[in-house]
């Protein structure tokens, strides 16, 4: 069965955060970012987007609207390598150029897959942020 993007929902909330737990770099270290952080996200400030296969999120990504922020976006790692981050990164951009944005940011672990997936994408370091993750933007074409 394919693979579906769509716009992610309240419900499903439990199993993005599932996902979020699963990965293997960019890690939660704590319980800074739970369940009751996503709605704002998805619903007030930004937009989500999920992969669904066979019933079940496998991806998901989320962007915010009003300070152009990447907040999420993860691949279960049993689903990585078949594009799923490269359909949300797509989706979310494309979104966020529409509102109007004209620069987008994120922050990632510096070495990670995640840093060489954005660079891929275009996106260019400025500079270190938090002590241990590198900032990168990408400016509207």
């Amino acid at each position: 069965m394919d693979a579906v993007l769509r716009q992610a929902q309240r419900g499903d909330i439990a199993a993005m955060h599932r996902v979020r737990l699963a990965v293997r770099e960019n890690r939660l270290t704590s319980a800074a970012i739970n369940e009751g952080h996503y709605v704002p996200a998805i619903e007030q400030w930004g937009r989500g987007w999920v992969i669904e296969r066979q019933g079940h999120i496998v991806a998901f990504a989320i962007g915010n609207a009003q300070n152009g922020n990447i907040w999420a976006l993860f691949v279960e790692p049993a689903h990585e390598r078949r594009g799923y981050g490269k359909r949300l990164h797509e989706a979310m951009v494309e979104w966020l150029w529409s509102q109007g944005l004209s620069r987008l940011w994120l922050t990632t672990e510096a070495g990670t897959r995640a840093q060489r997936f954005y660079e891929s994408a275009g996106w260019h370091s400025v500079g270190e942020a938090n002590g241990r993750e590198v900032r990168y933007e990408l400016l509207r074409p």
